[in-house]
Order: C-alpha cells, then sequence, then structure tokens
C-alpha cells in the first residue's frame, strides 16, 4: 500500500461546463434545494409530508407536536445541507448561506445538553436511547450529520455546525468502545464509520478515527450484538419486518476481514466498505484492504446490473446469490449506487487503479442519473430494468417497481443524496499525487490544480457521449515536471491521442492510466475514444439475460421505450449483425444520441381469439427501433421499458 492516496480537488477549484451533465448539475442550485427546501418544511400540499424542519422545531420546545416520519427523518435535512454546502463550495450564495445558517442554530437548539441529537428520540422516546441499534438508526443519522458540517466547514470555514457535531460525536466516543461502562456495540446502518474518520480529517482528534475503527472491528465478532440486544427487556421493536433478524444483513454476521461476499442491504453494505477502504489507508491495514477488494470483485463482478446498480431484492433491498439479477422486479436502490461510487472512489484513489472508476463511471451515468426526472421533481428510488405499468400492482412483488418517478418518498434517502452527489461531482473528476494530475471522468471543465511543485490549469472539452472527441489544453505553472494520467476506459478498445498535433505512441499505461510525462509548457491534448453504440450479452449464469443483448454506447447503457417502439415490447427480438444507425437529436430530451435498428416483433394478430395457450407457430413482423439513454426514460410518456433484449439467431 502507497504511503499517500491520491487525493481529491477541491470543488472551489472546478467549474464544470459540460453539455451533458450541466443540464442536471443546475438542477441542484435552481431546483433541487429550493424545491426540497420546501418540502421539508411542508409547503408543496401535493407532496408527501415531510415535518422534517418542523420535528426540531418541536425537539427544541419553540413548538408542540408530535415526531412525525422515518425513525431517520433527520436525515433528510442533513443531505440537504451537504448538497448546499457542496453548491456554495462552487459558488458563493447569500441567500442559500442565510437559509443554511439558520438550519444549522435550530439544530443546535435541538440538541440536548450532553450532546445527543435526534429527533425521533428526543421527542417520541427519550428513555429509549441506544437500546435498539439494530433498528434505530441513532448512529446513522449521527452519520449523515456529522458529513454534511464537515462539509458545510469546508466549503464555508463556519464552525456553528462542526461545533454541534463535534459535541455530538464527543458523546457517542464516550458511550461506545471496548471500555468497562461503555456500550460493545455497533450501528444497524452503518454510515458513523464514515463520518467519524471525515470529521478526524478536519479535526485532527485522534478518538473519531479510533472510535470508527472500534465499530468496523467489533463487528461481527462474538456473540451477534443485535441478537443478544432483542433479548433485553428494554428493547423495543421498532420495524415489524426485522423479526426472525438475520446479521448478514447488517452485515453483522461475521468480523469484516473474514467477508467474502457482499451480503445483506446493499447500501449498508457499501456505507461499511467505503469505511473499511478508508480505515484500511489510515491503518496501512492491508488485511482490511484485502478484504474491501474482495468484496468489490464478488460486487461488481456477481451482483451488479450493466447498470451499475447492485442490490436486487425488493424484499429487505439487498443482495441475493451470484448473478441473480432480475430485471422487472429488481430493487437497485438509486442509494446503492451512490455508495457504490464512493467506495469506488475511495478504492481508485488507495490504489491508484482506474479500473474502479469504470464502475463509479457506469454508476453515475446510468443509476444516479436515472434517479432523478429531467426537470428536478420527481424521483426514482427503485431503478428496474424493465418496466410493463400495468403490473406494477401494489401488494405483489412488484409494489416497489414505479412506472413514474414519485414527487417524494415517506423515506426519502434518495433524492437529497441525489442532490449532494451531483454538487459533489468535481470530487470525481481528477485526482492529484505529487506532480501528476490524474484526470478520471471526461466531463467539460476548467479546473486550477495544485500539485506539488507548482500548478496545472486544465481545460476539458468533452464529447464523450456522443462522437468521443476530447480536446484537452494544460497550461502548467511552476519548474516541476509535471505528469498528466489519462484513465482508458473498459469500455474503449481503440484511440488515438494526439499531444501538440503529434500522435502519442508507446506512452506508459499504468493500471488503466496512460502517463503523459513531462508536462513544461502549454500542451493541447486531442483524444479520440471510439466508442460506437454495440450490442453486449451477459454471462451465461444471469440467467435472467441468457438470450438476450443490451445496447451500450460508452458509459451509457440504452434503453426501448413504449413510446417510440409500441407495447409488449419482450416480444421484440433484434438480430446483432446489422448496423447501428446513431443521431444526435437536439431537440429530444435536452439533447441525447439516439440509436436505430431493426427488429422483428411477435404478430399479436395471430391470437385474437384470446387463447392463452396453443401450439400455433409465431409470426414475425418488421420493426423499426429506436432506443434512447437509459437514464432519460419516463421523461416523456409513462410505458413500458426495456434493457435487455431478446436475440434473434
Amino acid at each position: 500500500m502507497d504511503d499517500k492516496k491520491l487525493k481529491t480537488v477541491p470543488l472551489n477549484k472546478i467549474k464544470i461546463s459540460d453539455q451533458f451533465w450541466n443540464r442536471y448539475i443546475h438542477l441542484v442550485k435552481d431546483v433541487l434545494i429550493p424545491y426540497q427546501w420546501d418540502i421539508l418544511n411542508d409547503r408543496l400540499p401535493d407532496v408527501e409530508t415531510s415535518h422534517c424542519i418542523e420535528n426540531f422545531k418541536i425537539a427544541a420546545g419553540e413548538t408542540d407536536g408530535d415526531f412525525e416520519g422515518a425513525v431517520f427523518q433527520d436525515t433528510d435535512v442533513a443531505k440537504w445541507l451537504e448538497a448546499v454546502a457542496y453548491s456554495l463550495a462552487a459558488e458563493p450564495d447569500e441567500h442559500l448561506s442565510y437559509l443554511a445558517d439558520k438550519t444549522i442554530n435550530l439544530i443546535g437548539r435541538a440538541q440536548c445538553e450532553d450532546g445527543y441529537l435526534n429527533t425521533y428520540f428526543t421527542i417520541k422516546d427519550p428513555s429509549k436511547r441506544w437500546t435498539n441499534l439494530k433498528e434505530g438508526h441513532e448512529l446513522y443519522t449521527a452519520g449523515h450529520m456529522t458529513e454534511a458540517a464537515v462539509a458545510y466547514y469546508k466549503a464555508t470555514g463556519k464552525t456553528e455546525f462542526l461545533d454541534i457535531m463535534k459535541k455530538f460525536a464527543d458523546l457517542i466516543c464516550k458511550t461506545f468502545g471496548p471500555d468497562e461502562g461503555q456500550i460493545h456495540g455497533y450501528p444497524g446502518h452503518q454510515e458513523i464509520e464514515l463520518a467519524l474518520i471525515r470529521l478526524y480529517h478536519v479535526t485532527g482528534e485522534k478518538k473519531y478515527l479510533e472510535t470508527a475503527k472500534y465499530f468496523i472491528d467489533t463487528r461481527g465478532v462474538g456473540e451477534n450484538y443485535f441478537l443478544e440486544e432483542e433479548k433485553r427487556p428494554e428493547y423495543k421493536q421498532i420495524f415489524p419486518e426485522f423479526a426472525g433478524y438475520d446479521p448478514r444483513y447488517s452485515q453483522s454476521h461475521e468480523p469484516v476481514r473474514e467477508q467474502k461476499t457482499a451480503e445483506g442491504h446493499a447500501v449498508r453494505a457499501v456505507y461499511m466498505y467505503c469505511a473499511m477502504a478508508d480505515l484500511a489507508y489510515e491503518y496501512k491495514d492491508k488485511e482490511l484492504l484485502d478484504a474491501c477488494k474482495t468484496l468489490w470483485e464478488d460486487m461488481t463482478k456477481r451482483q451488479m446490473y450493466i447498470t451499475g446498480s447492485i442490490g436486487a431484492s425488493g424484499l429487505l433491498e439487498r443482495f441475493t446469490t451470484d448473478y441473480d439479477l432480475p430485471n422487472n422486479c429488481n430493487y437497485s436502490e438509486t442509494c446503492a449506487s451512490i455508495g457504490l461510487a464512493l467506495f469506488g472512489r475511495r478504492m481508485a484513489q488507495i490504489t491508484k487503479d482506474a479500473s474502479y472508476m469504470d464502475v463509479v463511471e457506469r454508476a453515475l451515468y446510468n443509476t444516479l442519473l436515472s434517479g432523478i426526472a429531467q426537470d428536478g421533481k420527481s424521483f426514482f428510488y427503485v431503478n428496474p430494468l424493465e418496466v410493463w405499468p400495468d403490473n406494477c400492482i401494489d401488494r405483489t412483488s412488484k409494489e416497489h417497481v414505479k412506472p413514474v418517478r414519485q414527487k417524494w418518498f415517506g423515506v426519502a434517502c434518495c433524492p437529497p443524496n441525489i442532490a449532494r452527489t451531483l454538487a459533489s461531482m468535481g470530487q470525481y473528476i481528477y485526482f492529484t499525487d505529487k506532480n501528476t494530475a490524474y484526470v478520471n471522468l471526461y466531463i467539460s471543465n476548467e479546473a486550477q490544480i495544485e500539485l506539488e511543485e507548482g500548478s496545472l490549469k486544465i481545460q476539458i472539452e468533452s464529447d464523450l457521449t456522443n462522437t468521443g472527441h476530447i480536446r484537452m489544453a494544460i497550461t502548467p505553472d511552476g519548474e516541476g515536471e509535471h505528469r498528466l494520467a489519462l484513465r482508458i476506459p473498459d469500455y474503449v478498445k481503440t484511440y488515438t491521442i494526439k499531444r501538440d498535433g503529434k500522435i502519442l505512441r508507446n506512452a506508459r499505461i499504468s493500471q488503466s492510466y496512460l502517463v503523459i510525462e513531462d508536462i513544461k509548457e502549454q500542451t493541447e491534448i486531442e483524444i479520440d475514444f471510439e466508442v460506437p453504440a454495440k450490442f453486449v450479452r451477459a454471462n451465461p449464469n444471469v440467467r435472467e439475460d441468457a438470450g438476450k443483448v443490451a445496447l451500450v454506447k460508452g458509459p451509457l447503457v440504452y434503453c426501448l421505450e413504449e413510446t417510440d417502439n409500441g407495447e409488449n415490447l419482450p416480444s421484440i427480438f433484434v438480430n446483432t449483425k446489422q448496423e447501428l444507425k446513431e443521431t444526435f437529436e437536439s431537440e429530444l430530451l435536452g439533447g441525447v444520441t439516439t440509436i436505430r435498428f431493426t427488429g422483428k416483433k411477435l404478430n399479436m394478430d395471430t391470437w385474437q381469439d384470446g387463447a392463452l395457450y396453443d401450439t400455433r407457430e409465431q409470426v414475425f413482423e418488421d420493426i423499426e427501433l429506436k432506443a434512447i439513454p437509459y437514464h432519460c426514460w419516463d421523461n416523456r410518456k409513462t410505458g413500458e421499458m426495456l434493457v435487455w433484449m431478446k436475440e434473434m439467431f
């Protein structure tokens, strides 16, 4: 393990100006933050009530009433504040700062004298603090609050929120640990671990790092804490579905270093893996890093969808078994893909291996963006790869699948998570190491990147999702021997890179980064990645997709929609030997490249007699097909959607 991991570039040093991404990133400040602020304050009559801000007012003793919402309702405002922080880091805004400071002050007034902060337990069950770690989400909520506080401090330099969360973190460090009189437990929903590490980074206080390490090291060791917790007289069940608890659900079935397969609730898993990666780096713990690599391999090679989504089961939002990847009933929570991206980014920083960013890119371009409508006012919690609206029926195995995005959710973790991720996109584009700048994502931007000896100004103009052409202008400042490391994506098999008009030949490639040496003066880099649309197949062990193909172009997965191709999409068969026609349609869905091709569709006229089963031969008819990027589906008319198509032989 290298002594130093790769660093991210501060958000205020990157200005994104990308045709593809800006339509979503601009939503954060212009739509998402104000829209979600109205929801947090219960100002939208046709949207499910949040009660989030009201809960804090009640906890502060400023209004009367009862707690409303999920046990972790406080995290909605936490992630909203984190999104605000990243937005302010990129572009100061006086009014937004005022709203955030006002909210932070309210949070401080709701904090208990000893530092405890959780409106559910303060209002509803003050005697039950820390008595139900399995379901109570106290540490999970504290984690999101802490992450928001760190982000806000780094963006603004203001300490009020950080001081609030330091006081709570001090209480957590005092309450939990191996010593007599401490609780020898760990979170039911992981999140506090990675948050405490972030708090350690900005404060330098080692106890936060040590408590995070304790939570990870003790998890799954000896008698399962949650099963023992259930036996105590003070234990009070919160979620009925947790009856008959399986420790694999919370990755507490065995010590984390011994875990070989991704198990249980997908979001819990990837948040824990983030903390494991952070701790492996901080303590130079090779065994822990090897566990991260093993879990990453299992998750991304055997339990991940082509769209970069994870967590196949609609029951308990969890992993199932290798190659079990159903398309029309999968869960694929948006938050899980965000957690996967966070984990992959950490692993890339630690190992300097760009292949981790291949998966990160896949998750960001597909599942993250499918989770939000193009107007920023409705969301998918669940991201299926096949939808037939008629069978998305409540109280069935597909009740979690929604054919249209929802304005909000009773459990609304995904919308603010999308907001904070879009607002922090700059953290994924570049890494730095000594005198090297690493380019991970080819997103148009202008960045000022500080290195050990001087700096690099980098301007990128990217058309990755259409032509694959990228132009870069590099302007060094300083006497150092600056280097540029360009990620070569896994989907790119042929490419040309020119430096000041001359083709680079035999450039050194290290862990999927092509390294350009000795940048001493202004340099022009021109990249042509061949990113043609192509059919891909799944491993035959993915039984759901056997005999089927999907369409991809660069990082984008494509799909068929009923509005372009008619109903009963599963009755379509395609010949993969044909030429695919790509067309950039500037007026469609904000400007997208569509893919046109031909297929055969079962003729329904031969079944007009209503027979359910029969020996009659199938009759096919020719059909012209049009595919759009998967993340764009359900932005026009409600209807069927399909990613995996049957292949014709």
